[in-house]
């Protein structure tokens, strides 16, 4: 099945594709997480946004830059995950 003919759905969410983005580079401004994960910048400003509410995503001014931290033992939201931690998440794709 080539990529044209793939479905349109994919098995984590933005915010998951994010968690991932930024675990593999912790310094990634946000044109290049947008450009990862295939969404807007704006989408991934509220995307990180919403991490750093949640307490995933810890934000820290470096020079002019941002530098990303997460709490990967912190528990996934959905009840049927409750059990999983961002850390088992994130070694999937490490």
């Amino acid at each position: 099945m080539s990529s044209s003919d793939a479905p349109g759905w994919t098995f984590l969410s933005n915010h998951g594709h994010v968690l991932v983005a930024l675990s593999r580079d912790p310094a990634a401004r946000i044109r290049e997480i947008a450009a990862i994960v295939g969404i807007t910048e704006r989408a991934a400003q509220a995307i990180l946004k919403d991490l750093e509410v949640a307490g995933y995503v810890t934000k820290e001014k470096v020079g002019r830059r941002n530098a990303y931290s997460l709490n990967t033992d912190l528990r996934l939201r959905h009840p049927a995950e409750t059990e999983t931690s961002v850390r088992d998440l994130l070694d999937i794709f490490a």
